[in-house]
């Protein structure tokens, strides 16, 4: 029957790495909860001892004590063993998870690998070289063009610096010579003096007045 439907278990999925540490990392937690219960009843058995005398009843105790403490030593040596298996399960999946990392980065280099292969199959350094030979040629063309269109046509080119330079230093002293602009301002006429001005007369009553005060 099983060779024609095929049994259940063929069908489980095989556990991973992942799966093994989740379930071994519960086993350890209930390893640690039943330490922590024999703690307590070490606890109480230590505290009756301490209570009772020498004799039958305290070496019952004694007794329950020394099992309880065999069944503690045993439980720590299967979590003992239980994080060793751990720790190694963890190393292991970090190795492979490492390893996928690597490969994946293998993988896509050589993807661009590939890729820039393809691309630089596409570049001709003669047709570069050409582009560039063409640009520096229309470059130089088009400073000529702008030294033609810059070129003065009004200042002849025989003119001599030293003579222009001679020019400029008489200019300079027939600005001291005249002196400062603003004084030159002040002997000029008004712009705004439309007519001439006016005398006025003596009136009759300052006549009279001068007079006056000559007599006396």
């Amino acid at each position: 029957m099983n060779r024609i439907f095929g049994s259940s278990a063929s069908k489980k999925p095989r556990p991973n790495l992942q799966d093994a540490i989740s379930s071994t990392d519960t086993r350890m937690a209930s390893i640690e909860v039943k330490i922590k219960k024999l703690d307590g009843e070490l606890a109480r058995y230590k505290e009756q001892m301490n209570r009772l005398r020498s004799g039958p009843g305290k070496n019952a105790i004694q007794e329950r004590a020394l099992r309880t403490l065999k069944q503690k030593r045993m439980y720590e040596s299967q979590l003992a063993q239980l994080t060793q298996q751990t720790f190694n399960m963890e190393s292991a999946a970090l190795a492979t998870e490492n390893l996928r990392n690597t490969m994946a980065t293998v993988d896509a280099m050589k993807q661009a690998n590939k890729e820039l292969k393809k691309q630089y199959g596409k570049i001709d350094i003669d047709k570069i070289e050409s582009v560039h030979y063409d640009m520096e040629d229309l470059l130089e063309q088009a400073n000529e063009i702008q030294e033609t269109l810059g070129r003065s046509y009004a200042v002849p080119d025989e003119i001599d610096e030293a003579d222009l330079q001679a020019e400029l230093d008489a200019l300079e002293l027939e600005a001291e010579d005249e002196g400062p602009s603003y004084l030159s301002d002040l002997n000029k006429v008004p712009d705004f003096v439309d007519e001439a001005p006016v005398e006025v007369s003596e009136t009759p009553e300052q006549h009279e007045a001068v007079k006056t005060t000559a007599a006396a």
